[in-house]
């Protein structure tokens, strides 16, 4: 049987988070940064093919700061449904060029989208500041002494099997409460591995080994995660569950990404990871308008 959920008030004055590394310093609270998606890949289920030249990465890049990025997001592997793993050194040509000139074009941050510590300690050295491994450090048993070492921010993502297995009848007793533990699983696991508590960011993994339903309960109830006191990240844009809440395919998911990021930003995301950055700042600040006169 589901937990029942537990209601939280909007706070009048929301917490702020600060996130800090080598060369960043971001805070999380009151505004809600936006997370641009650059995928370096042939086969992601949006946008696969689109940047796969590192020119064509780079100018998507800086068209998606020009539009409002508080963050870009490079990814060289897809973690689509169904997806094969990428070779590290494939995944490392695809993504440390791009990062490399982009780390010296762009005043906001790069993060690295990876499973695999090579691909990531590359990334770093080429520029990036932020780690965003969705299998939360359990993949590669030398990520989590990467990222200790290196001090940077890490993003911790659940996901239910690999991308290869994920939706293969995704199940949960109780998906909030089951997602909670394992949050709290992982953050211990990362301190004890050396990474400060303050560098850490949570993904509840929305399309990741998860049903339609579980996605619209995640958002719904996404400030039960709250009471683990970590900043909330969160990446409806595009994804299947609006496609099937709304009988639409990918390219006509605009509308029901933004309804997404509207909830995600109503029940407490400190960040949001999109495709479309220009609507969606417009959705987060008018959504943080409304929050503000709330409470006037």
């Amino acid at each position: 049987m589901a937990s029942q959920p537990v209601q939280h008030a909007i706070p009048t004055h929301p917490p702020t988070f600060h996130l800090r590394g080598p060369g960043l310093e971001l805070s999380l609270g009151p505004r809600t940064l936006l997370m641009g998606i650059l995928n370096v890949t042939p086969d992601s289920f949006s946008d696969g093919g689109l940047f796969l030249k590192a020119d064509e990465a780079i100018r998507r890049a800086e068209v998606l700061a020009e539009e409002g990025a508080d963050l870009i997001d490079i990814g060289g592997e897809s973690s689509r449904p169904g997806a094969d793993s990428v070779p590290v050194e494939e995944e490392i040509r695809r993504v440390v060029p791009v990062i490399e000139s982009l780390a010296k074009r762009l005043r906001i941050p790069i993060s690295i989208d990876t499973m695999k510590a090579e691909v990531a300690r590359r990334a770093l050295a080429a520029g990036a500041r932020i780690v965003n491994d969705i299998s939360a450090l359990r993949f590669d048993p030398e990520m989590g002494p990467l990222v200790a070492r290196e001090g940077v921010p890490v993003v911790l993502m659940h996901m239910q099997g690999t991308p290869k297995t994920m939706q293969a009848h995704p199940m949960y007793t109780d998906v909030i409460l089951e997602i909670r533990d394992f949050f709290e699983t992982r953050v211990q696991w990362a301190e004890r591995s050396g990474i400060s508590r303050d560098r850490i960011v949570l993904d509840p993994g929305i399309g990741f080994g998860k049903t339609t339903e579980h996605n619209l309960e995640i958002l719904s109830r996404l400030a039960e995660f709250g009471t683990i006191g970590r900043p909330l990240l969160i990446g409806p844009s595009r994804k299947s569950f609006i496609g099937q809440a709304l009988g639409l395919p990918v390219a006509e998911r605009l509308e029901g990404t933004a309804a997404a990021v509207a909830v995600g930003v109503l029940n407490g995301a400190s960040i949001i990871r999109v495709h479309d950055v220009r609507a969606m700042v417009r959705v987060v600040r008018m959504v943080e308008a409304m929050k503000r006169d709330r409470h006037a």
